[in-house]
């Protein structure tokens, strides 16, 4: 926490707004997604799912391969615990949604299903194919279950180890990809380099919680650098990452 303060105070400094944007790229971004106006008919879909897992008084068995919890000390968790804790606020599916839509990004790949209150927003668009990578069977099962219920057919879920399911994606291009798996700075970086194959022009990685500790931080700083990133949007609970060519290598920090 006293990171993530810290962390809050230098940054803020840095963030721009509307008029300090010269790239009209993420000029339009900024203004046409990022600070759009909400679609009620999406938000009150995405509230009510999320309801949904916030009265669920089911206890399930988590296998946690990630960074661990600062909520919970045992595995056997409360799936609507897990939805108010460790779940996406309903501003962050909402904002997921928005991405997916704007970029009208069709072939996604999400890292950490976990109860699919990210995935049902990147699914939401009907043109999409959302593969979603999730280690714990427990959760996943709930997740399918709830994306069931609300008719999302466009989602396939896998269940196995995050790094040997990313290899399996290798053949393929994604136009968008979700990191939302593994809040540790080795686990994000080998993902981020297994995935550079799967990369196109167009292609945005959208990453969670990039400041949720020290180690995420220097995660983000070191794929910021990476040659193929050309531009990158920090709003300090996530950030993007883009790979257009045309672009001059810049960092953006933006207040949501």
């Amino acid at each position: 926490m006293l990171h993530q303060i810290l962390t809050y105070l230098k940054w803020l400094p840095k963030t721009f707004h509307l008029h300090g944007i010269h790239s009209p790229f993420v000029f339009s971004f900024e203004k046409e997604c990022l600070k759009d106006t909400p679609n009620q008919n999406i938000y009150h879909l995405l509230l009510k799912y999320r309801n949904t897992l916030l009265k669920n008084d089911q206890i399930i068995s988590v296998t946690d391969y990630g960074a661990g919890s600062r909520v919970f000390s045992s595995n056997k968790r409360p799936v609507k615990k897990i939805a108010r804790y460790a779940g996406a606020s309903i501003k962050r599916m909402q904002l997921i949604y928005s991405i997916t839509n704007y970029f009208s990004s069709k072939n996604i790949l999400e890292i950490g299903t976990s109860l699919g209150m990210g995935t049902i927003a990147l699914a939401l668009n009907s043109n999409s194919k959302v593969i979603s990578l999730e280690g714990c069977p427990a959760t996943a099962q709930i997740a399918k279950t709830q994306l069931q219920h609300f008719n999302i057919n466009n989602v396939n879920i896998i269940i196995g180890e995050f790094r040997e399911s990313i290899k399996k994606q290798h053949s393929k291009q994604f136009d968008l990809v979700y990191f939302d798996g593994n809040h540790s700075k080795e686990a994000t970086l080998q993902y981020a380099q297994d995935l550079l194959p799967t990369i196109t022009n167009e292609t945005i990685w959208v990453f969670d919680d990039i400041h949720w500790s020290s180690e995420m931080t220097k995660a983000w700083n070191l794929i910021k650098d990476f040659s193929e990133v050309t531009v990158t949007i920090d709003c300090f609970w996530v950030g993007f990452v883009f790979f257009r060519k045309e672009q001059h290598k810049e960092h953006f920090a933006i207040k949501l």
